[in-house]
């Protein structure tokens, strides 16, 4: 997993990005010229104490490992848990994730 790390990285992949929303994930998504997928995970203080926080990042991370074989190459990935994420289990931040991944449009097309 090659991980976003400048806080430049981030901003743009703001403001020039996609947005996609699933009920408890958001994804901004953008080319990035490289034939590596880069992504970050982030949870705002609207999510909760840093228990909660590091649950959703740890939660977002795994659903990510999951599908990372079928997610397009090429891209830097910005996932935000959203509030309601502290309602959600593992399966549901999965299925979320993985609808976010498809309105975004950068799953590997299977033959």
């Amino acid at each position: 997993m090659n991980k976003l790390r400048k806080s430049k990285d981030f901003k743009e992949t703001y403001s020039k990005g996609k947005s996609v929303g699933s009920r408890y994930i958001v994804l901004f998504c953008r080319k990035n010229g490289m034939d590596e997928t880069r992504i970050g995970f982030t949870a705002s203080k609207k999510v909760g104490n840093s228990v909660k926080r590091n649950r959703a990042r740890r939660l977002m991370k795994e659903a990510y490992r999951h599908m990372e074989a079928s997610i397009m190459d090429g891209y830097d990935i910005v996932a935000i848990a959203r509030v309601t994420v502290n309602e959600a289990d593992y399966k549901g931040v999965e299925d979320s994730f993985r609808k976010a991944v498809q309105r975004a449009g950068i799953k590997k097309q299977v033959f």
